[in-house]
């Protein structure tokens, strides 16, 4: 396996390279490797160090907890949360439910998606933004509703769309 330099989303600045992360992640599934229930704790702190979960990070998983890949792979795809796909730096989430569906939701996805010129589960080319489908962020009443990392935007307008991103795009200065 190459030994490539990936950056986590650690927000430490510290560069670790994929030994470093793959002994890390043996030192977890050798903690979890017989508990009930481990797979998903694995999943997430597997995540946590890659950024996401690429097939030979599920392989390896698999593996080390002796289970079939098929079965690693389906909780994966199961949960919104897993990603197989290296996500951007802030994802956007746009609220599909009944509530923001009827007052829009559709509109503003597809705003977004001319916006950035990606469709849902893409990654802008410049990392920036992921963009996802959601169900329901509980602000019906003020729908339609998206979620940019934590931050949830109301009564969104396609409209708006390019003023709601803009925060959004600007690079962090850095701390000389």
């Amino acid at each position: 396996m190459p030994n490539k330099i990936i950056t986590t989303d650690c927000s430490c600045g510290v560069d670790i390279n994929e030994e470093a992360q793959l002994t890390h992640l043996d030192e977890i599934l050798t903690e979890y490797k017989h508990k009930d229930g481990g797979l998903i704790p694995v999943l997430q702190i597997a995540q946590g160090l890659f950024g996401y979960l690429p097939k030979h990070i599920l392989q390896h998983i698999a593996k080390e907890m002796d289970k079939p890949y098929s079965e690693v792979a389906g909780v994966v795809s199961f949960y919104s949360f897993f990603s197989t796909q290296p996500r951007g730096k802030n994802v956007i989430r746009v609220c599909l439910g009944t509530a923001c569906y009827v007052r829009g939701g559709k509109q503003v996805l597809d705003s977004i998606k001319k916006e950035l010129a990606i469709d849902v589960g893409e990654t802008t080319e410049d990392n920036v933004f992921s963009l996802e489908i959601a169900r329901c962020f509980g602000a019906c009443g003020l729908a339609p509703a998206i979620m940019i990392n934590d931050d949830v935007h109301q009564r969104v307008k396609p409209a708006r769309i390019k003023q709601i991103l803009a925060p959004y795009k600007t690079p962090e200065l850095e701390v000389a």
